[in-house]
């Protein structure tokens, strides 16, 4: 019996997923469908063409046969897809979406009687990149993926949406949606908010010479980077993670109100401390950049998932006389290229890698 499988927008991430599912499960049926471009949409068109996609579903009425169907429309579009799915799916069908929030959706779906359908997914993974024609099976390998079953969610849903992940080459985490939104508010939501801040606040308070800007270098540009996402992502987002988000920016209100408060007693333990601790936690992360941090030379190297594959690049590496300081796998893919991070002690070593791999089949890219 075949799987069939749907999906209601297909950019970057969707794309990504139904490329994985493809690649995992070449006998499953994939649907796409696309609300402004039903049969004429260029990116479903390219995904036929590449022979990812099956068929492109000109209504939702089209997606009624599948097994499972995919959310990947900008997160306050996905809410509205529960209502207009509930009368077209199968009883047993499973609808999950790939959005960055869930409490909302999941209080639809409760709404909806759609509980023991839903359950939530967030692969963690991305680009300041749009659209299908960026998208690739290799952003879903060894990315966290964390889904987010509703009290309802049958446990057979849960594991069938847990093995398919893992088919795709992703690392699934579950957790409940309250806690998932309270942490991607903290990682995430706020982070953004914070970089698109900072940089209206140098924009707005510059001269007329743009010295400001003019003079920004790497502190400024690692901790803005994120600003140059999409305005209507993350638009979507905050209105729908409003109250986690409020909780974390009133929490960091705080810690900007403690620091005003040392430098105007001149509290230099505290203003120490602050910075201790913060050096030290991040350095506890991996993936830490340049700029005001401690320069770091490193890369970042697209790799098939296969038996072996790191003991090969790190061959390459040795026979080329490049030491490598630290190698690892990035499981959370957001805005990160490369699936693979290997770091030098010098930039020397840094070049010398980035010129022996580009003999081989595996895209480099720097960060």
């Amino acid at each position: 019996m075949s799987v069939n499988i749907g999906f209601v927008g297909l950019g970057l991430i969707g794309g990504a997923i139904a490329k994985s599912i493809r690649k995992s499960h070449k006998d499953y049926i994939i649907y796409a469908y696309n609300r402004y471009f039903p049969k004429e949409n260029p990116m479903i068109n390219e995904a036929i063409n590449d022979g990812v996609v099956d068929h492109a579903a000109g209504s939702l009425s089209e997606l009624g046969c599948c097994d499972i169907i995919f959310l990947c429309a900008p997160v306050l579009y996905n809410i509205p897809y529960l209502a207009e799915l509930k009368d077209v799916i199968k009883k047993d069908c499973i609808i999950t979406d790939v959005g960055s929030v869930k409490g909302n959706i999941n209080k639809e779906a409760a709404r909806l009687g759609l509980s023991a359908n839903f359950i939530g997914g967030h692969p963690m993974t991305g680009s300041e990149r749009t659209g299908y024609s960026n998208s690739s099976a290799q952003l879903m390998e060894n990315a966290y993926y964390l889904l987010t079953p509703t009290a309802d969610t049958p446990k057979h849903v849960t594991d069938t949406m847990y093995s398919l992940v893992q088919d795709m080459g992703s690392i699934p985490f579950i957790l409940d949606n309250a806690q998932h939104d309270d942490i991607t508010a903290a990682i995430s939501h706020i982070p953004h908010i914070i970089a698109a801040s900072l940089v209206n606040m140098v924009r707005e308070n510059d001269n007329d010479d743009e010295y400001m800007k003019t003079f920004a270098a790497g502190g400024f540009k690692d901790i803005t980077r994120i600003a140059s996402s999409s305005p209507e992502m993350w638009q979507n987002i905050c209105l729908c993670n409003t109250a986690s988000i409020r909780k974390f920016l009133d929490i960091y209100r705080g810690s900007l109100d403690r620091v005003e408060e040392a430098l105007e007693a001149g509290d230099r333990e505290f203003l120490y401390n602050i910075f201790e601790t913060a050096r030290n936690y991040r350095n506890s992360i991996p993936n830490s950049k340049s700029g005001t941090l401690p320069k770091v030379y490193d890369i970042y190297v697209d790799i098939p998932d296969v038996p072996g594959i790191i003991a090969i690049i790190a061959t390459i590496l040795s026979s080329n006389s490049v030491s490598i300081k630290n190698i690892g796998i990035v499981h959370n893919r957001e805005y990160e290229d490369g699936v693979l991070r290997i770091e030098f002690y010098d930039e020397s070593s840094m070049n010398s890698a980035r010129e022996a791999l580009g003999k081989y089949p595996y895209p480099v890219y720097d960060r």
